[in-house]
């Protein structure tokens, strides 16, 4: 996961806009199955392990270019034992590609994923840390409710 003070000191350039997170700043290390899709987790969404592994292949599919976790408003940095700690909530997976939004669904198995579909995204409107969006590329979002 991303580390702590690489989290604040991206916040603190950004305006407090949440960065989008590479797969593995949001899955490796995570073992927070509720950390995305929560409502989905016990009725029968994938294990973060899972969808970590098939985000990966999607990652490296040809005609795309960049793949990011969307953060929820939720994501917190708490406090415990004196501690401060990191609190991930994933709230979307985008994905930067010259895909339609009907091919991406049918490609990453919105059914198997318990999403609710793909929608067109602006990340530039919520989201720090965005990768160049290629030329004829669109970023579209996997989301859940």
């Amino acid at each position: 996961m991303i580390a702590l003070e690489v989290f604040k000191k991206i916040l603190e350039e950004n305006g407090d806009k949440f960065p989008l997170l590479t797969l593995d700043e949001f899955f490796d290390g995570n073992s927070e199955e509720d950390s995305i899709a929560p409502n989905q987790w016990e009725n029968g969404r994938p294990t973060l392990d899972e969808m970590w592994k098939k985000f990966r292949e999607i990652e490296k599919l040809p005609n795309v270019a960049w793949v990011r976790v969307a953060l929820h408003d939720d994501t917190e940095i708490v406090e415990e034992d004196g501690m401060e700690r990191l609190n991930l909530v994933g709230d979307s997976v985008i994905v930067c590609t010259d895909m339609e939004a009907d091919e991406l669904e049918n490609i990453v198995d919105c059914d198997w994923l318990c999403s609710d579909g793909v929608t067109e995204s602006e990340p530039a409107l919520y989201y720090s840390c965005i990768p160049e969006i290629p030329e004829n590329y669109q970023c579209l979002e996997i989301v859940w409710d």
